[in-house]
């Protein structure tokens, strides 16, 4: 399958006993790694350096303020900033790439330059920030507004002509869109034209502690079990695979769209919002012609 990236994550991956063989077993496979850790007391200074003896590729934490407050209350667990400044260290000397994770919500908008700056200070290697997907109704109040969806995509777009760490969104699909829409002439663009981004079905599959295969973390759809076929035939071949990658089966706007072969919006949250997955992107302020 040509598997760029195997990511661990949970929950938390610390929990289990035998991390560091999967790790090495990836490793002697060839298979890059990543391992997405809750800063809690099992992250310590020789767990990094255990797990890059591994041969471990990249370690993610997660990051949601550049103040304290913010992380701890967002985290539900006071301590937690200074925790995560720890392990960032940690890795650094470590020498393994430090991936930040950060969720995006109404709660941190007003931080997110704030955090640019902290992230930067901080020499990290890559930042993955995830657009809101509600699970539960109460969170539907946190979502960004699509016109802050807006706002924040060009935040995120004048980071990246300067930081020197990588960019990229999760359920934030449409922030292609907005890239395409600064660099090339709408009229004349090509759909490779903002790249193409990993997410729900393309080019990326989550596979659950039991084997099921889900389009996404975010996207509880199940496609099959690796523990009856394989991986790549349930990728390939399944029906809710398929048809999320068939764009012309997008329904609303995002059916419409001119970009929908580039952006396409994100499946979870129209799911997660609609309980349909073809349904338009609920939080994208583009009004196609």
């Amino acid at each position: 399958m040509k598997v760029q990236l195997f990511a661990l994550t949970g929950g938390d991956p610390l929990k289990r006993a035998d991390l560091l063989p999967i790790v090495q077993y990836a490793t002697r496979n060839g298979l890059p790694s990543s391992v997405t850790a809750s800063t809690t007391p099992l992250l310590v200074r020789q767990t990094v350096v255990d797990l890059k003896q591994s041969g471990l590729g990249r370690m993610a934490i997660g990051l949601d303020g550049s103040r304290p407050q913010l992380h701890d209350s967002f985290r539900g667990a006071q301590g937690s900033y200074k925790r995560t400044l720890d392990a960032i260290a940690w890795c650094q000397e470590a020498n393994l790439p430090v991936q930040i994770n950060t969720t995006l919500t109404k709660r941190n908008f007003d931080d997110l330059d704030e955090l640019i700056e902290l992230l930067v200070e901080k020499n990290i290697s890559f930042w993955n920030i995830f657009f809101l997907v509600p699970t539960a109704r109460i969170q539907v109040g946190e979502l960004l507004t699509a016109d802050q969806h807006e706002a924040a995509f060009a935040k995120l777009h004048q980071a990246s002509k300067r930081v020197n760490f990588d960019i990229r969104t999760t359920e934030g699909q449409h922030y292609l869109r907005f890239v395409a829409q600064q660099t090339t002439k709408r009229a004349a663009m090509p759909a490779k034209a903002a790249g193409k981004e990993l997410c729900d079905s393309k080019g990326l599959v989550f596979v659950s502690h039991t084997g099921e295969v889900y389009p996404s973390g975010f996207l509880p759809l199940p496609a099959g079990n690796i523990l009856w076929e394989p991986l790549a035939e349930i990728y390939q071949y399944s029906p809710v695979f398929r048809s999320l990658r068939d764009s012309s089966q997008l329904k609303g706007k995002c059916g419409r769209c001119d970009f929908k072969d580039v952006c396409g919006g994100s499946r979870a949250r129209a799911y997660a919002m609609t309980n349909d997955p073809l349904a338009e992107e609920p939080r994208c302020a583009y009004a196609p012609a």
